[in-house]
């Protein structure tokens, strides 16, 4: 029985996301690889070339930058995409003062 063909999937646009990410939390990918456990050639082969990650590597990805792979991997919109993942990270870690001080500010400029 013949093989039933498997389009490959481009990891490109989620490569360029973890990119992104990391550059802006202003890590280099040698602190990244030793916090994994993974070369930094490895990140950045998955970063500038599409090369794909095991999947344990993908899943610590999307959890470590806050990645919504929906975007990446589905044709529907997703419910919430990266930068509001990211956002949701930053403020769960934020105190109570820091919100009103961000709350504030935005009223401010409405």
């Amino acid at each position: 029985m013949a093989k039933r063909p498997v389009p490959k999937y481009d990891f490109k646009a989620f490569g360029a996301a973890i990119k992104a990410a990391r550059e802006g939390r202003k890590e280099s990918r040698k602190k990244v690889g030793d916090e994994m456990f993974i070369s930094p050639r490895y990140l950045a082969n998955i970063e500038n070339k599409g090369q794909h990650p095991s999947l344990q590597i993908f899943f610590e990805l999307i959890q470590r930058y806050h990645i919504s792979v929906d975007q990446f991997l589905l044709d529907t919109p997703a419910a919430k995409d990266t930068k509001r993942r990211q956002l949701d990270a930053l403020l769960d870690g934020m105190s109570d003062t820091g919100i009103r001080i961000v709350t504030a500010k935005n009223n401010v400029h409405i």
